[in-house]
């Protein structure tokens, strides 16, 4: 029953974890979302099996040691857990809503442990601190890195216009291709941009990540650090990506602010980068917080097109996170038990 309940967090973690890394390529148009989610699934898959190399320290943070007062093993309590974190992330992903499942296992600990149960300053310096600020400092690195790439933000546009010939009054349809930058072509028909192949770069990059930081949580409720947990995780998380994925995807790449493909490959390679860092350092950051924080400061730094109410909605789910979870979680440990 727990290692079920563990493929089907993975699973539930794919649906909603996707459109952290390829959502920038739908929403600055680079790309499908079919394309974008196939992508996405097959670098998070990889990522996902070689944490089993890289990332094993956030075994031991996301199975309870050092969080709480006594760690915990028991059937029962794995159990709560897991079914704490599952149920929020499913309501999450089916309103579309992109949520934390490093914040929802957080939830979902405590809730089964019972305040009494946690180390608080734990809490605080492995968890609280690095969850609040990774939006913050994404989106601090965003606007460092947008003005750097600006003169990258190039395309190859083949443009189509009608004219009136001298043939009869019949119109015939015109083409031109013009090298410009990105924001003045028009009628575009097609584009070629110089930073696309860099945006599916680091739209992958993202993914993998991804998938390298937020496997090793999800086995923690399984059998702890058996080695056979990782690939079964990562074919369970690519197949919740691929099955989906779109709910999600949808509402970082269309409903949160308007992007260019240069913008979008700006908040990739911040995402990338912190949440690369974090894997590396055993530090249990949200992929979906530093990927939205990223995407909300492409907004601001337009000074324009930021849906305030989109964001909104995904602060107030990120607030809920941790209490439902919590509460789902210490219902299913009471009965359980």
């Amino acid at each position: 029953m727990l290692l079920i309940l563990t493929l089907l967090l993975a699973f539930a973690n794919g649906a909603n974890d996707v459109s952290k890394g390829i959502a920038t390529l739908v929403g600055s148009g680079v790309s499908s979302y079919r394309a974008a989610v196939i992508w996405g699934s097959c670098c998070t898959v990889l990522g996902a099996l070689l944490s089993a190399l890289m990332s094993r320290g956030l075994v031991e943070t996301f199975s309870g040691k050092g969080l709480l007062v006594q760690q915990i093993s028991t059937p029962s309590f794995l159990l709560a857990v897991a079914c704490g974190a599952i149920g929020w992330l499913i309501i999450a992903t089916w309103t579309g809503l992109p949520v934390s499942t490093t914040h929802a296992l957080v939830g979902a600990l405590i809730g089964a442990a019972g305040v009494s149960g946690v180390q608080w300053s734990a809490i605080a310096t492995k968890v609280a601190i690095p969850l609040a600020a990774s939006p913050l400092i994404a989106l601090g690195l965003l606007f460092v890195l947008t003005p750097l790439l600006r003169p990258m933000n190039v395309c190859v546009c083949v443009e189509q216009s009608s004219a009136v010939v001298a043939d009869g009054m019949s119109l015939r349809e015109m083409s031109s291709v013009v090298v410009a930058p990105e924001v003045t072509c028009s009628n575009v028909v097609a584009r070629v941009g110089a930073i696309d192949a860099m945006h599916w770069l680091s739209a992958g990059a993202t993914s993998f990540f991804r998938g390298l930081n937020d496997t090793p949580k999800i086995v923690a409720l399984g059998i702890a650090s058996s080695a056979s947990m990782f690939p079964l995780a990562a074919v369970a998380m690519g197949l919740g990506s691929l099955l989906a994925g779109l709910r999600v995807t949808r509402t970082l790449a269309s409903k949160v602010t308007p992007m260019t493909p240069a913008n979008g490959f700006a908040a990739n390679i911040v995402t990338s980068l912190l949440v690369g860092l974090a894997s590396r350092f055993a530090l249990p950051v949200s992929t979906t917080h530093v990927s939205s924080g990223a995407i909300i400061g492409i907004g601001i730094s337009q000074k324009s097109g930021l849906r305030w109410k989109t964001v909104g909605e995904m602060g107030l789910a990120w607030i809920v996170t941790l209490p439902v979870s919590g509460l789902i979680a210490a219902g299913v440990f009471a009965m359980l038990r």
